[in-house]
């Protein structure tokens, strides 16, 4: 499909945002323009607060976000990773998409502000975003959550950390009813079609993460499975998925092939293709009529994993 109207005026406007003087910019720099960007409108909700949860890195700074006033009952939660490239994003760069989940899947969310490369490459990251979600299913009245109806999720390389959470949480016995998946990064090979197709002018550039994977991944092994989701083998008893991907984006074949694999291994997955736009349409639906009704999407199937979370165990009982 050709590219979409809204998706040519955004690039328009990435392209004069993201002029560096320099060919290969400094990672302060980015993340200073990231920080100056004006994300969409923020949606008031009575309940949002800043915590911290340990680990043994020192303290993950979380965000909590609830669609209830304080001391509310306890709802079914997101724990939300953002995207970056391992490299860049914060909890303010997702801000405006975790209030839109709280609100719309009448949840907990909890965005995590994990540690970032090059300052604390691979397992880092991934020790983080492990650390916060055992933490809410140790202790899941500390974050208002529902111990029953606990998920994940996450764009990019945040699609990427849900992905691995998911994993680890199948090995290490953390019941998980959804990982909703975001144009994830499921292997740094970044050999796919996809990469060398969209590879420069598509909003976010192979040069560019492949940068930010390299001092993300170090001198590890490309086929650990906390890298490289896709290439675990057995995707077996996980999670169900919703695999969320973009036509005219580098992370789109992975992210299918993820979905295929998922499928395979007999996991309850829906995957989707929004034709015409490229990555970060999901985070913009100010800009993006795709993004409003990929929201939609992934609350649908958010609201039905907990709804069936939570009805099967009453009828257990």
């Amino acid at each position: 499909m050709p590219l979409d109207p809204q998706t040519a005026r955004f690039l328009d406007d990435l392209r004069a945002l993201t002029a560096f003087g320099a060919t290969e910019p400094a990672i302060e720099d980015m993340r200073r323009e990231l920080g100056a960007a004006v994300f969409a409108e923020r949606r008031d909700l009575p309940h949002v607060t800043d915590l911290s949860v340990p680990s043994a890195g020192g303290p993950v700074p979380v965000r909590l976000y609830r669609p209830v006033p304080p001391g509310g009952p306890p709802l079914p939660c997101v724990i939300y990773f953002h995207g970056g490239g391992w490299v860049i994003g914060d909890l303010e760069s997702v801000d405006a998409t975790c209030r839109e989940l709280a609100a719309g899947a009448r949840c907990t969310v909890l965005s995590v502000d994990y540690r970032l490369a090059p300052e604390h490459p691979f397992p880092a990251a991934v020790e983080d975003a492990w650390a916060v979600a055992a933490a809410v299913a140790g202790d899941p009245a500390r974050y208002g959550a529902d111990a029953r109806a606990l998920a994940v999720a996450g764009d990019s390389a945040g699609g990427n950390l849900a992905a691995v959470v998911a994993l680890l949480a199948r090995e290490r016995r953390l019941p998980l009813v959804h990982q909703l998946l975001i144009y994830p990064v499921t292997d740094v090979a970044m050999d796919t079609a996809s990469h060398a197709e969209f590879a420069t002018g598509y909003g976010l550039d192979g040069p560019t993460l492949a940068r930010f994977t390299a001092l993300y991944r170090g001198a590890a092994d490309p086929a650990d499975p906390r890298l490289s989701p896709l290439r675990a083998p057995d995707l077996s008893g996980l999670a169900p998925a919703t695999v969320i991907t973009a036509e005219y984006d580098i992370l789109r074949d992975e992210g299918e092939a993820y979905a295929r694999r998922l499928a395979g291994a007999g996991v309850d997955v829906e995957a989707r293709r929004f034709e015409g736009v490229v990555h970060s349409f999901f985070m913009l639906p100010e800009m993006f009529d795709a993004g409003v009704e990929a929201m939609e999407r992934a609350v649908r199937r958010l609201r039905a994993a907990f709804d069936n979370a939570i009805s099967g165990e009453a009828g257990a009982a």
